[in-house]
This record gives C-alpha cells, sequence and structure tokens, in this order.
C-alpha cells in the first residue's frame, strides 16, 4: 500500500522477466526504471534499441512484432547489466475475477480442486506454457508493478496451486494452436466488480463516490498506524489465537446441555455472506442454539448445516454427531435417536478459525432453508438467532483503528484492486482477457448491468486497445422454488448477457454445471472448454459453434408460444438424460408465470400451459439453479432468458 521504490540503477517490472511469454505479433513494449539520464540498450532476437530514463527515473520502449517462438535471451546493459532468459513469444491472456477464477486446480486449503484433480495435475507438463500469478494486494492509488513469484513453467509441481479456468483454458489453446501460452491470473475471492474498475472509470456512478473520496484521504500516517495495529494484532494470534476456553482437559465444556451460554452475544445465522465479528476475530467460534422438540417426532434424525469456510466440529446435546475438515458447500450428520428428546435440545457448532488470515469473520454461511433438523418426514428450521462466543479471551487483542474497517471491507471497496493488481499490468500486451465474476454482486443486477460494460471500457481504454473480453455467465447456485418466481442471481446473469453488445466480447454460459448447495461449481473443464470455443471464434476467428441456442424472439400461434433462436448450429436437442424439455414457464397478460411444456420442432421450440390459455411471454431457466435442458447438437447449453 506504500508508493513504489525509488528507482536506483536498472529494475524491471516482475512481469518483465525470466521465462516471460511477449504477445506475438504486435509491438512488444518494455520498461523499468534506473537513474536519471541513463542508457539503457536492449538486444532481443535481431533487435537492437536504445532507450534514455526519464528524469523520474522511468523508461520504456517498443520493440518490433515478433512471430510465435523462442527460448530466446533477452541482454539489458546499462550501469549494469541483466539478462532474461527462457523467454517465449506467443499469446498472453490475463485471467480475472473473483473466487470462481481463483479457484485452483487442486485443493489449497480446503479450497479447490476440480473433477479428477489428481489426474488433471499430474499431466500439467507443458514448459512452453507459463504461469504468472498476481498476489493479493490492495491500494489506494494506481501502482507501477504487482507482488508476485514471477513465471514459472507449467509443471505437475506447480500447476495444481493455479486458476484451474485458467490452466485449462490455456491449455486448449496451446493444444490447438501450438504456440507458447503465458496466463496472467489476477483475482481474488469475494470481489465485485467495482474493485476491478478505475476511479476514473466509476466518474459516472454517484454510488460509488463517496468510497473513492475516503480512499483519496488515506495518507501515510494513516497506512503506518494501521501496519502497527497488524503487527500487534499478528503478536496477540501467535500467543492466544488458538487458545480455546470451550476444551479444558480434553472436555467440550461448551457443547455441554447443562453449560449456560446466557451471557453470551447473539447473531443472526446463516449470513449469505461473510461480515466482520468482535474486534475483527478470526479464530475458534462457538455457536450455540436451543430447540424445543414436540413428543410426537419420530424417525432418522439429521442436522443439515449450510457452507461453512473452515471446518467444524458439532454436537447435539453435549454429544458429537460430526466434523468437517475445512470448507465444504453442506454438512449432514446422522443423529442417533437417543441423543434427541422431548423438550429442550442444545445444538453446539464449533467453526474452526484461519487465524488472523484477515477474513475477520467465522461463521455459517449461506440459505436459510439449508439449515434445518430433519426428523423423520418434519423438518424444523435452525435459521435465525444464535449465541457464540471465541474461543479465546479476546480483552487484550488490539481494536482496530478506523481505517481498519475500510480495510476489511476491502472486497466492497471500488478501485483498490484496480489499482494493486491492474494498473501495474496494462502495459503488458495481451491477446485478451478471461472473466468469472458476478456472485458478489447478486441483488444489484440493475447496477451490473451498467457496471460490467463500464469495467471493460475501462480496461480496454487503460491497455489502449479493444482488449477482447470473454466471460462467464454465473452457474446455478441456490433453492429452487416450486412455482415460477424472480431471482436475483436470474437478473444477474440478464445483465451480465447485456455486456455482449460490446464488441470484441463473448460469453460462456455456466448454467447447467452449477450446484444448488456449492457456490464453487467443480466442472472447471466444461467452463474453459467452452471460454477456449469463444476465443477461437472471436479472438482466433475460426469459424466454428462457439455457444448454445441463444433466444431470438417469439411468435404467438394458437395458444403457444413459438421460440426462435440463433446458434443452433446443425440443430437443438433435449440434454442428457433424453427426457422432456424443462425449464420453461410462460405468462399471459396478468404477468403470472406457469410452468410449462414444450418440445422441439426443428430449430424451433413449441412452449404453452394450461393454466396460461393465451401465453404472451415466456421464461427459460429463469432461477437460482435451474433444471432447463435445451441444447445444440454441439452439446452447448442454452443461455437463460426472458421475453420480457
Amino acid at each position: 500500500m506504500l508508493a513504489s521504490r525509488a528507482p536506483a540503477d536498472i529494475r524491471l517490472p516482475r512481469l518483465v522477466g525470466d521465462g516471460m511469454v511477449l504477445q506475438r505479433d504486435a509491438p512488444l513494449m518494455l520498461w523499468g526504471w534506473a537513474d536519471p539520464g541513463e542508457r539503457i540498450a536492449i538486444r532481443f532476437v535481431d533487435q537492437k534499441r536504445q532507450v534514455t530514463a526519464h528524469a523520474d527515473g522511468s523508461w520504456s520502449i517498443a520493440l518490433a512484432p515478433l512471430p510465435a517462438g523462442g527460448p530466446y535471451t533477452m541482454q539489458l546493459r546499462g550501469k549494469r547489466s541483466i539478462t532474461l532468459t527462457n523467454v517465449l513469444i506467443g499469446d498472453v491472456w490475463l485471467a480475472s475475477g473473483q473466487s470462481n477464477m481463483e479457484f485452483p486446480l487442486q485443493p489449497q486449503n480446503g479450497f479447490g480442486g476440480v473433477i479428477d484433480a489428481d489426474r488433471e495435475a499430474a499431466g500439467a507438463d507443458f514448459p512452453r506454457m507459463r504461469l504468472f500469478i498476481v498476489k493479493h494486494d490492495l491500494a489506494f492509488a494506481a501502482r507501477d508493478d504487482v507482488s508476485s513469484d514471477g513465471w514459472q513453467p507449467v509443471t505437475a509441481a506447480n500447476a495444481g496451486r493455479f486458476s484451474a479456468v485458467a490452466y485449462l483454458f490455456g491449455r486448449e489453446l496451446y493444444q490447438r494452436y501450438q504456440v507458447p501460452i503465458g496466463l496472467i491470473e489476477s483475482s481474488w475471492g469475494g470481489t465485485p466488480a467495482e474493485c476491478w474498475v478505475s476511479a476514473q472509470g466509476l466518474r459516472r456512478f454517484a454510488q460509488f463516490a463517496p468510497a473513492i473520496a475516503h480512499e483519496a484521504r488515506v495518507d501515510a500516517g494513516m497506512l503506518a498506524d494501521y501496519q502497527h495495529y497488524l503487527e500487534a494484532r499478528d503478536a496477540w494470534y501467535r500467543l492466544h489465537g488458538r487458545e480455546d476456553r470451550g476444551r479444558a482437559a480434553g472436555e467440550d465444556l461448551w457443547a455441554q446441555s447443562s453449560y449456560s451460554a446466557a451471557d453470551w452475544p447473539s447473531t443472526l445465522e446463516p449470513q449469505p455472506w461473510p461480515r466482520k465479528t468482535i474486534k475483527d476475530f478470526d479464530g475458534t467460534m462457538w455457536f450455540r442454539k436451543t430447540v424445543q422438540l414436540p413428543g410426537n417426532l419420530s424417525g432418522d434424525a439429521r442436522l443439515h448445516l449450510p457452507h461453512l469456510r473452515e471446518g467444524d466440529t458439532t454436537y447435539v446435546n453435549g454429544a458429537r454427531v460430526g466434523a468437517t475438515r475445512g470448507e465444504s458447500a453442506e454438512r449432514n450428520y446422522t443423529i442417533a435417536p437417543a441423543l434427541l428428546r422431548t423438550g429442550a435440545n442444545t445444538i453446539t457448532v464449533r467453526v474452526d478459525g484461519a487465524y488472523a488470515s484477515g477474513d475477520g469473520y467465522v461463521g455459517i454461511l449461506g440459505a436459510a432453508a439449508d439449515f434445518y433438523l430433519q426428523i423423520g418426514s418434519s423438518r424444523l428450521p435452525l435459521a435465525g438467532s444464535w449465541s457464540f462466543q471465541p474461543g479465546p479471551d479476546l480483552a487484550a487483542l488490539p481494536d482496530p483503528p478506523p481505517l481498519a474497517e475500510f480495510m476489511f471491507a476491502f472486497p466492497q471497496q471500488p478501485t483498490l484492486l484496480s489499482n494493486a493488481m491492474i494498473a501495474p499490468l496494462t502495459r503488458y500486451r495481451m491477446r485478451g482477457a478471461i472473466w468469472y465474476q458476478g456472485e458478489a454482486n447478486v441483488g444489484r443486477a440493475a447496477q451490473y448491468r451498467t457496471l460490467f460494460p463500464a469495467l471493460i471500457r475501462d480496461w480496454r481504454s487503460r491497455w489502449g486497445y479493444p482488449l477482447p473480453f470473454l466471460f462467464v455467465q454465473l452457474a446455478g447456485y441456490g433453492s429452487e422454488p416450486s412455482e415460477p418466481a424472480e431471482s436475483d442471481w436470474a437478473e444477474l446473469r440478464e445483465s451480465q448477457a447485456a455486456a455482449l453488445a460490446l464488441p470484441g466480447t463473448a460469453m460462456a454460459v455456466a448454467i447447467d454445471i452449477g450446484a444448488a448447495n456449492d457456490i464453487h461449481p467443480r466442472n472447471k473443464q466444461a467452463v474453459a472448454h467452452r471460454l477456449a470455443l469463444a476465443a477461437e471464434r472471436a479472438v482466433y476467428g475460426e469459424q466454428l459453434l462457439a455457444s448454445g441456442p441463444r433466444y431470438r424472439g417469439q411468435t404467438i400461434e394458437h395458444g403457444k408460444l413459438r421460440l426462435h433462436f440463433q446458434a443452433v448450429g446443425s440443430g437443438l436437442m433435449v440434454g442428457n438424460p433424453p427426457a422432456e424439455l424443462r425449464g420453461f414457464a410462460v405468462a399471459g397478460a396478468d404477468g403470472v408465470f406457469h410452468w410449462a411444456q414444450a418440445r422441439l420442432d426443428g430449430t424451433q421450440v413449441l412452449v404453452w400451459s394450461a393454466a396460461v390459455p393465451a401465453p404472451i411471454a415466456v421464461r427459460y431457466d429463469w432461477g437460482n439453479s435451474p433444471a432447463g435442458n435445451l441444447y445444440n447438437r454441439a452439446g452447448l447449453p442454452a443461455a437463460p432468458f426472458r421475453s420480457r
């Protein structure tokens, strides 16, 4: 968060280093810093150039375009010499977004892991593919360099921690075109789109102006105070972070029914998104709730917990019923019948913390409907008020300074990631960008309809050319109602699709690979393949079918709607397993939607419902986790849509 280092002798940004991939068939921009007035001679392939550092020590130069090839050596000579080795010329792609882009090929600390992750990682042996990870960082003004360990070749040892979508996407392009591929991952889970847009790009959004003005007021003194707080906080965690008053001499005291938690504070669980706790504490947290059971319940019993970001140990009336290590979408624990009793029953969930990870929240995430006690056919909701208590005594944990609250809310703050993780990349020539984000903007679809195109335009302005921009439409997530209903997730997907009005964009539909109870679907292979198809058509100029059916319009005939599509290829089909078409709903003049029947009619679809004798509007896959199954014969799913 501090300013860049003062120039001294010749220095290069981390992007310009050993093993880098430079964009083929485009001017090769190099830049760096040196002593003011220092002359730097550059030799690369058959080019020899010289440049003189400006008064502020900065310098830049553009070399002539080169075709794919390498490895080459680059020499830079000033007061001292730098030799860069193993440099390739090929295609460079930027991968950005939130957690589904950050999702690594193999599990890392309980997060990530695609289908067949070990097999995928074991096969990662592509020395002419290179990976560059931009480390998490934020800044209150545009930076000139990123934090990174530099370029790495694709090997089984390092591919597992890289973005699964980016790696699988790059691998497919490499195998198809046989040119070196450079992948730059700059992503951060939980971040909304506005974090990745510059202050200039957000000028038209009045709602972000106060935060941007606050950022402009942050000075070195405030940052120094915040740094001192971090040091004191980390020292406390080293001494006390893993203490747990709820356990003593091997006994889980706070899980016992006889223990009184009357003086514990309360919280509403589950939460739809992480939020801060006492003093931003991030460690072991205990949650307790007493539920009253009538005497007429019988049958198998199980306890269903929604998403937990950390491991848990869960108890019923003092007895342990289950434990899970690391993050997972849900917990589903069987309860022995003898543990439950008529009247008061105590449920206790001990959630492990990440210990000063910076999250500042340990709790239960997800939908209220996914938090329940099931006994036979009866389901008792558990969402609502829970008592909670941190494991350690927090009295000596330092209080966060005023800036900490702003810093804690970094996922919700505009421009900070743009300044630190995008601005330093904009001199580096790219073939294009892939983007997987939007979950953090669900609930703000109307804003996203203009915010997302603003992000694309902002990036193109900063790179200085019409950067191709390919993006993933959100996968299914969340529970589905029994009847057609409004959906924030569906509206966000619609706002994403609206960005296709911009030239040089393409969208990979992922609605069919989602999971209602997991916001991080593991089938990243399908996502990457669909992005690669989009790139092959939109960027590489291939004449191929790159998307599923796209709604084009409708006509009304005899109480039915006839739907017309583009991108049908050789025809439409019902997705696997073969069954009737699903996912359609129609409405009449009253605007009330009802589930509809549908059938294929050549390259069109007929839709109708006995409940709607005069339909005028249709929706398809309009929901959180819809189950539509309309595909083209290339096996690509139709994008969700509504006609009005």
